[in-house]
């Protein structure tokens, strides 16, 4: 943690914690040099979905090129706070209004899901216009090696995307109907992605693409959008997406496709690192030969390490007041399962971590906790407070209305 962030994170009140700390300089300098290791053919968007919160949007906003939604609350909520942004509207299970609401936001591009949504959406247009890609799935082998961490959209049965063999038929209604403009195909078939697996996967994506088209009269495949899907190790979390691979490896792939453009829609890769949730030690306990040091908050506000099964990196910050007449609970060179305040074994944050000191009354900083943390918790559970949200700043903030480059 770096000075300026430890040094808001010990001066909060206790009764500010658990706290959510966005450390925005870190974010800014983290995209910029995501955007600066891409070839310039890459249209680079941030999925909304790992972290909404305003001031994190309004961070990115000029380092990207636009925004990924997948939902009409999503939709709203960013052209609320940036109504000038690019964005691409994705997801499955798309109702009548929401497709209605894309279309009077004037979303750059939709991605269409199946060949119901689309006439879905052809029963909305009137007389409107829209570009869209049709999401598919691939039967594609994927990596081996992406464990219980990663996530499987595609390359098997799934909800996600359509069929290859139900192209064609999308292509008809499209050929129908004036209104609709075809730019491209997507795909986002799994995430926890090396540099080296994913760019593997964009190679296979793409080929398979500008063969597919290159087959269907009238089809120009003007772009190709590969979802998000770079992974983020929380067990090790010094060692990022190696994103000056994945650009240098992108630039001969780009190069047998010139008329292409590439699109990405990272999300957790982007803004996880930014992020901590700090709260403190509430109680030290052992039970049958192991410690057990109980925080305020928990998995109703950080569920990730619930969801992805993995120990949340934490850095302890001792707090050496002690204002009890008792001696004070500590745990002592020996591991400890660090868990919430809710009734449920399944609370737990980080399991039989070795500390060198935890006491009572210390706080406990989560790394990594910027994307896919408090957005999908279960806030209402059990009905304690919520999480504060502070952020660290800088004096020069980028203007909200400038992106890296605009759609074409």
């Amino acid at each position: 943690m770096r000075a300026a962030l430890l040094d808001r994170v010990v001066r909060l009140a206790d009764d500010d914690l658990p706290a959510y700390v966005y450390d925005l300089p870190a974010l800014r300098e983290h995209v910029h040099a995501v955007r600066a290791a891409l070839p310039d053919r890459v249209g680079l968007l941030y999925a909304a979905k790992a972290n909404s919160d305003p001031r994190v949007l309004g961070a990115l906003a000029g380092h990207v090129d636009g925004f990924e939604v997948a939902s009409g609350g999503e939709l709203g909520h960013v052209r609320a706070l940036l109504p000038d942004a690019p964005v691409a509207f994705g997801g499955p299970g798309k109702t009548p209004t929401e497709l209605a609401h894309a279309l009077d936001a004037k979303v750059e591009r939709l991605h269409i899901e199946s060949e119901h949504e689309l006439r879905l959406l052809t029963g909305l247009l009137d007389g409107r216009t829209v570009d869209v890609l049709l999401r598919v799935n691939l039967p594609v082998d994927l990596p081996a090696d992406l464990g219980r961490a990663g996530l499987v959209m595609g390359g098997r049965p799934s909800p996600f995307g359509m069929d290859p063999a139900r192209l064609d038929r999308c292509l008809e209604l499209i050929a129908a109907v004036p209104g609709v403009r075809l730019r491209g195909l997507h795909f986002h078939l799994a995430s926890g992605l090396t540099a080296p697996a994913h760019l593997a996967l964009v190679d296979g994506t793409l080929a398979w693409a500008e063969d597919w088209a290159a087959h269907r009269r009238g089809v120009c495949l003007s772009e190709v959008n590969v979802g998000g899907g770079m992974g983020v190790d929380y067990a090790h979390p010094h060692q990022g997406f190696d994103w000056p691979a994945f650009g240098a490896g992108l630039r001969p792939l780009l190069a047998r496709h010139p008329g292409l453009t590439l699109r990405i829609e990272p999300g957790r890769s982007v803004t996880a690192y930014c992020g901590w949730y700090v709260t403190q030690v509430l109680d030290i306990k052992f039970s049958r030969g192991q410690a057990f040091a109980v925080l305020r908050g928990g998995t109703h506000h950080l569920r990730t390490p619930s969801a992805k099964q993995h120990d949340q990196p934490f850095e302890v910050i001792p707090d050496d007041v002690w204002p009890r007449p008792w001696d004070r609970p500590e745990v002592r060179d020996e591991p400890v399962t660090l868990v919430g305040q809710l009734c449920t074994p399944k609370d737990v944050l980080a399991r039989r971590v070795g500390v060198a000191r935890l006491r009572v009354g210390d706080r406990v900083a989560f790394a990594m906790a910027g994307a896919y943390a408090w957005n999908i918790s279960h806030h209402g559970f059990l009905m304690h407070p919520h999480p504060t949200f502070h952020h660290v700043e800088e004096a020069e903030v980028p203007d909200p209305g400038a992106y890296a480059r605009r759609l074409p």
